[in-house]
């Protein structure tokens, strides 16, 4: 009953109908997300739409909450602080910019007119050493005003998903977040946006996930705010906090937490008592996540192996602030 002159059910001739959610991949996951027919949304997406409409239901998994992001988080929410920008002038020396690069670990920069009030756009890495080599060749014929790229500009109150979307539609990967009055307010690149969605993206700058600090250069370390005070102590020769004190805190960032009494935002130089300085590399409003912290009176010192702490299981790891 039911079955074809051939012989064969019609329902076993009816192939199943592949998830359209997995033929459209990221970008088209995006965009009907944002802008398509909401009748015809994949249920995983039913989570994040009724979510964007005010109503309270439990994302479905963890790619839906991400999703849910991009409606309900802001630019200003993820964008990195204009304290933590590193930009180069228009009229830099080629050597300089190759060094400025090399320090930073960016491949992409703004490029300012006088302040970073006045972008002009971005020098691209690939540009620079297609034009004049990684050991800048033809340094009398360096332009870099001939090599900018253009910026995306976009207000700190912009959906983080409308300015993905954006991203993705112009090719640019990064944009300047510009406050009322017209001024730099911080920037965001292609990467923090997506991390939003899919989670942290590691990169060859971030700090390994079983390491709790490393030693960027003699006197500067890059630690998350979890690593313990005791061998931090014993591994930069300082102690960084009184006897009296050391029931009261065990870990780098409690230890910032205490001397300010809140939790510092990104950007944040806070000064020890010992002479060190603590800089705020990420953090959100609730807690501290990695620091930089420059220890006094080393910086002469003999480079050695970088060195780091155990791993403490079952931590998360923090996002990395990366301008790129």
């Amino acid at each position: 009953m039911g079955d074809t002159p051939e012989g064969s059910s019609s329902a076993a001739q009816r192939a199943p109908e592949p998830d359209i959610s997995n033929r459209m991949g990221f970008w088209g996951r995006l965009h009907w997300l944002l802008f398509g027919d909401r009748k015809n949304l994949p249920d995983e997406f039913t989570t994040v739409a009724t979510v964007g409409e005010g109503r309270a239901v439990a994302p479905a998994n963890g790619l839906s909450r991400g999703m849910a992001n991009l409606r309900q988080m802001r630019v200003e929410d993820v964008a990195i602080p204009r304290v933590e920008i590193t930009s180069v002038p228009v009229d830099i020396d080629l050597e300089s910019l190759i060094d400025v690069f090399r320090d930073s670990g960016n491949t992409r920069l703004p490029v300012f007119d006088g302040t970073l009030d006045s972008p002009l756009g971005l020098v691209h890495m690939k540009d620079v050493a297609l034009r004049h080599g990684f050991n800048g060749r033809n340094p009398e014929t360096f332009e870099l005003e001939t090599m900018l790229r253009p910026l995306i500009f976009a207000p700190p109150s912009m959906p983080i998903g409308v300015l993905l979307q954006k991203m993705q539609t112009d090719r640019r990967h990064m944009a300047l977040v510009i406050d009322e009055y017209g001024g730099v307010d911080g920037l965001v690149t292609i990467e923090d946006l997506i991390e939003q969605v899919i989670g942290e993206i590691e990169d060859e700058h971030d700090i390994e996930e079983e390491e709790l600090w490393v030693e960027e250069k003699p006197g500067c370390y890059l630690a998350f705010a979890r690593t313990p005070l005791e061998e931090f102590e014993a591994e930069i020769g300082l102690k960084l906090v009184e006897a009296e004190d050391e029931e009261e805190v065990d870990t780098l960032g409690g230890l910032v937490f205490m001397e300010i009494g809140r939790v510092p935002a990104r950007g944040e130089v806070i000064p020890h008592p010992s002479g060190a300085q603590f800089e705020v590399i990420d953090a959100d409003p609730r807690r501290i996540k990695r620091l930089r912290v420059r220890v006094p009176g080393v910086g002469a010192a003999v480079p050695g192996p970088s060195m780091s702490g155990p791993a403490l299981s079952g931590s998360a790891v923090p996002t990395a602030a990366a301008a790129e």
